[in-house]
Formats: C-alpha cells, sequence, structure tokens
C-alpha cells in the first residue's frame, strides 16, 4: 500500500507545482463542476421554445430531475473520495462524464432524453465538491486549510467569469449552443492540471479528516466503516442543523440567476439573453474572487457564523432588489450581491464541516451528506420558481426566494453554534471536537 506523504503544515511547504496544479484545477473545473448551470435555461427557451414544449415550468423539472439525481450521488460520492485511493482518476473521470453529457444535448430534444444528459451530468458533478476539498485538505494540512480553501474558492470564481466572459463574446456569433464547446475545452485543460498534482503528494488520511498529531488512539484509527449519510447527520446535531441551513440557503439561491436568464430572456429576446446572463456571471465572479480570498484569510480571526450571516444577509438582500426592475443593467447590478453571498458560503462550506468531523475519518462522507441537503434544496429551488413564475410572475418569484433566505439568516443566527477553534493548538494530541461525528 503506497505510504501517504507528509502533511505540510502550511502553504509554503507545498511546493509551486503542486500550487499551481491546485489552481489550475479549480480555475478550469470551474465551469465543468457546475454543468451547464443557468445556460441549460436559456438554451431550451431559446433555441427549443414553447412551440417544441419548452417553457419555465419544463425547463425547472428538468433541472429538478437533474438536481435530484446529483443530491442523491453526494453522500455515495464522499463516501468514495473517503476511501480511493486513486482521487485523481475520479476527478478525470467526472469530467469527461459531465463534458460527454453536455455535448450531447444539441443532438436531442426529447424530454427524458435531455432529463437523463442532465441526470448524469448532476451525478457525475457531485464527486468534484468532496474530491477538490480532500485533495486540498491532504495536500496542505488542517492547520492551512481555511486559507487554501480561500484561494480555491478564488481561483474557482476567477474561472467562471473567464468562461462566461468568453461565452458572452462568442454566443453573439455561434448561438447558445457556443457554451458546450467552452466546456469540453475546459474538462481538457482540467485534466492536465489534475496531473500536475502527484499522487504521492496526497495524504489519503490526512484528506478524509483523520489528525496526524493526535496522540495514539485519538482520530487515527486504522479502519473506519462509512456510515450511512443519515447516520453521519444524525451522529453530530450542529451538523444536522448546518445541512438543514444549507439546504434553505440553496433553495433561496438556486433558482435566482436561471429565474433572470429567462426575464432576460422575454425581455430583450434570445439573441442576447446568453450574452446578457454571462455578463451577469461575471460580474458576480469578479466579486466572488476578493471575497472568497478575504474570507480564507480572515475565517480564523473573524470566525465562521458572522461571516455565514452576511451570506445569509445579502442573498435575502437581492431577491428583493430584482422586483424593482426589469431593466438589464438593473438586473446585472444586482447580480454583483451574489459575489459576495456566493463567495462567503464557498470559502466557508468545506471548512466548517471539517470544523465539526475533524479528527474523526468522516470529512468527505460528511462533506456529501450536507451536500445532499443543500442539493435537495436547490432541486426544489428550480420547481418553486418556475411555478411561481408560472403562476404569479417573476417579482413574486424573486419575493418568495428573498423570504426563505431571511427564514435562513434566523436559523443561523439562532440555532447554530461557532464551529471555530477556540485557540491554535500548542501540543500533539488536541482535545476531540465535541461536536464531532464519532468514529464507529
Amino acid at each position: 500500500m503506497r505510504q501517504p506523504a507528509a502533511t505540510p503544515s502550511t502553504t509554503e511547504a507545498v511546493t509551486p507545482r503542486i500550487r499551481r496544479g491546485l489552481d489550475g484545477l479549480n480555475f478550469f473545473l470551474a465551469d465543468v463542476r457546475d454543468g451547464l448551470g443557468p445556460y441549460l435555461a436559456i438554451y431550451l427557451l431559446a433555441v427549443r421554445g414553447p412551440e417544441r414544449g419548452w417553457n419555465p415550468a419544463t425547463i425547472g423539472l428538468v433541472m429538478t430531475i437533474a438536481g435530484i439525481a446529483g443530491l442523491l450521488a453526494q453522500t455515495p460520492a464522499g463516501a468514495l473520495i473517503d476511501r480511493t485511493r486513486n482521487k485523481r482518476a475520479v476527478v478525470i473521470a467526472a469530467a469527461l462524464a459531465v463534458t460527454l453529457s453536455c455535448l450531447a444535448l444539441p443532438f436531442i430534444d426529447d424530454f427524458y432524453a435531455v432529463a437523463a444528459t442532465q441526470s448524469l451530468a448532476g451525478i457525475a458533478g457531485a464527486v468534484f465538491p468532496p474530491a477538490l476539498a480532500a485533495i486540498t485538505l491532504g495536500v496542505v494540512g488542517p492547520k492551512a486549510f481555511s486559507r487554501r480553501i480561500g484561494r480555491n474558492e478564488a481561483f474557482n470564481h476567477a474561472g467562471n467569469a473567464a468562461s462566461a466572459a468568453l461565452a458572452a463574446g462568442t454566443a453573439v456569433f455561434f448561438g447558445p449552443v457556443v457554451v458546450f464547446w467552452i466546456m469540453a475545452a475546459l474538462a481538457v485543460l482540467s485534466i492536465g492540471a489534475m496531473l500536475t498534482i502527484p499522487a504521492s503528494a496526497i495524504d489519503d488520511d490526512v484528506a478524509r479528516g483523520l489528525d496526524r498529531d493526535a496522540a495514539p488512539g485519538e482520530g487515527k484509527a486504522a479502519e473506519h466503516g462509512e456510515p450511512s449519510g443519515l447516520r453521519v447527520l444524525l451522529a453530530c446535531r450542529p451538523l444536522l442543523v448546518f445541512a438543514a441551513l444549507m439546504a434553505t440557503f440553496h433553495l433561496a439561491n438556486a433558482a435566482m440567476l436561471p429565474s433572470v436568464g429567462q426575464l432576460l430572456t422575454t425581455v430583450v429576446g434570445s439573441d442576447h439573453a446568453t450574452s446578457l446572463v454571462a455578463g451577469c456571471i461575471v460580474a458576480a465572479q469578479c466579486v466572488m474572487v476578493p471575497v472568497a480570498m478575504l474570507v480564507g484569510a480572515k475565517a480564523d480571526a473573524w470566525g465562521r457564523k458572522p461571516l455565514f450571516l452576511v451570506a445569509f444577509g445579502i442573498l435575502a438582500l437581492r431577491g428583493v432588489l430584482y422586483t424593482l426592475s426589469d431593466d438589464p443593467r438593473w438586473l446585472m447590478g444586482v447580480q454583483l450581491l451574489d459575489g459576495v453571498g456566493a463567495g462567503i458560503f464557498g470559502a466557508l462550506f468545506p471548512v466548517v464541516v471539517a470544523d465539526l468531523t475533524r479528527g474523526t475519518g468522516r470529512f468527505n462522507v460528511s462533506q456529501g451528506a450536507v451536500a445532499t441537503a443543500q442539493g435537495l434544496g436547490a432541486a426544489l429551488s428550480a420547481t418553486l420558481a418556475g411555478a411561481v413564475i408560472v403562476g404569479f410572475g417573476y417579482s413574486a418569484a424573486f419575493l418568495v426566494l428573498a423570504a426563505i433566505a431571511a427564514a435562513g439568516f434566523l436559523g443561523y443566527l439562532l440555532l447554530m453554534p461557532e464551529t471555530r477553534d477556540p485557540a491554535p493548538r500548542t501540543g500533539p494530541a488536541p482535545a476531540p471536537a465535541p461536536a464531532a461525528v464519532p468514529a464507529r
């Protein structure tokens, strides 16, 4: 069995080649990991249209089916990442699966075929969040994890901005289908970036949340059976609360940009909708880059809870502001707020899970369990927004999503504890976190 590499205690101990590999992996996987996202709604509405059976409700149903497939894969994906010592191969296979499923879309029109391809993309995409977090933890170690995750998210958002800008500039000439070819190119580049990180640089034990600084018998057990996602959540009340709050965040957030895309399609027509939505994405992603870097640098000093409260508050405000005007310039301006909320969320989500599971060997399966909950929220979000849009209009849908975000703010304020370590570790045998999921 391959001996794990020594875990660096700071990012400075990681070689420049590995740092560049992590940067490139997060940059190029940015679009691949999310699949078509809001472009799916625009493509189906603009290219297929109501005359071929595609309306906001039908599109929302496809996105919900794909979301459910993805969320059912979250916990198994986390368990796979915990167990495998071939994380690089898993990431490469998932990138290829997402890309091939999206490249097939222009050649199919049947509702069930579209739902099947996007479900495959959702299942493969479930691999990326736990895999990237695990690889990062296994390379840099727990002490440098929050700062490195902030850098990961910054490069992820920069990648989203770059690909969206490319889509905006090329969709005018080639139509919405251009996003498929951009995704294929990014998948190839992400594979190259993955291969620059040697397998020997990833400590597979640390990558699953085991603590190499613990005393014998504390967080270093050789055998860790994998519990079900439900058992993982029920074993740790703060983790269960966090899962419910993450579901709430995504229930409020997931449908906002696709709904804006559909609204822009009705306002400016299909010819310019793809470019405008790409502009919205670029604007938000440019904000997310510095926000993620700031959160990664300051999460240990400021704490996790205040930052997550800001994310929920900004999300609620964004939903309200969308109702004030349907002018494309206003909608793009409001979309800048997504850069704050999503930038905080992306940088903090794996950090809080790592806080709650430190020393247990359950980091990735716990990520999967929480991601299942948030995926359920995201999947329901599209159907909820689509139904409200059809019945009551776009403003009503945005207000409903804003109210859900406000409820999430109150829930995090009242129910979720601060998970940051109160003091840095000074010895080789730290006390186990009281909220950690027990290893069985």
